[in-house]
């Protein structure tokens, strides 16, 4: 998702500063954004110059400290709480106070780490769809203290991405993950009773509901990490049982069968294919 935003937002024409804790993360994400790119040169979405010229405006750090010299922040890690929340709190040290820091989190509440901060009014959801380059949605979500200029803010770069921009209340999931994530969850369950294979599951879902992609592909294409944290982060705060992640989720993700990016998910992958 990080790779994702820093696309668009230097194709946009801002200068970005990607950031990664890891160096061999970092270098995997300035590739990816590459062979992106030469995908939209391949289908004239993009001409050879633009694409030199998105590329020069991206600059790759391992240092938060560089993140000083920024007028937005844009963060992407794991969806843990904990591990957003020192992010927050060591941007909050780092940029300046007036700098808005938006979190792409799919389901941890924007209060909650808003109030681990010292600029509580600044601090906003900024959830994007994946693939970023390709999906035009962001779910723009407010905390109790997010002020009405941060969300003007946001909603002003978003547009300026090429997205669109819906604000929404901060409630577990917000509206994309409180309604995708139970019908993962389902069709997960259907698997798991063999009502039917995810290849018959998928195809009835594409064919008959017109879905782009089959939930189980989805959910391949998500995490199945990702989508274990966000089910698990919607019974807690919402206190139902609907939400119970299907056992076979959670046994899935204990063998390390996470999707795509482990190879194995509800379908096989090649692992050397970008």
């Amino acid at each position: 998702m990080g790779n994702g935003i820093a696309h668009v937002a230097a194709r946009a024409g801002y200068r970005v500063i990607l950031a990664d804790v890891q160096q061999d993360a970092l270098s995997r994400g300035l590739e990816t954004i590459s062979r992106n790119l030469d995908r939209e040169v391949a289908k004239n979405k993009l001409s050879i110059s633009g694409k030199s010229d998105a590329i020069s405006r991206i600059k790759g750090t391992t240092a938060v400290s560089t993140l000083a010299e920024s007028d937005f922040v844009i963060e992407a890690v794991i969806e843990d709480f904990e591990t957003k929340t020192k992010l927050f709190q060591s941007l909050d040290r780092t940029v300046r106070p007036d700098v808005v820091l938006a979190s792409n989190t799919s389901s941890i509440s924007i209060t909650k780490m808003a109030s681990k901060t010292q600029r509580p009014d600044r601090i906003i959801g900024m959830h994007f769809m994946n693939p970023v380059p390709v999906m035009n949605l962001v779910e723009v979500v407010r905390g109790l203290a997010t002020s009405d200029r941060t969300c003007e803010v946001t909603r002003s770069l978003a547009e300026s991405l090429g997205k669109t921009p819906v604000e929404v209340a901060d409630f577990p999931g917000f509206v994309s993950n409180r309604v995708l994530m139970p019908m993962i969850n389902e069709a997960i369950f259907c698997v798991m009773e063999g009502v039917g294979s995810p290849e018959a599951i998928d195809t009835i879902m594409k064919l008959g509901m017109n879905h782009p992609i089959g939930p189980l592909a989805l959910a391949d294409l998500i995490g199945l990490d990702i989508c274990l944290n966000i089910l698990e982060v919607l019974q807690e705060g919402l206190g139902d049982p609907k939400y119970r992640p299907c056992p076979l989720l959670r046994k899935m993700v204990n063998a390390g069968q996470l999707g795509r990016k482990s190879g194995r998910g509800f379908y096989e992958y090649r692992l050397d294919l970008p």
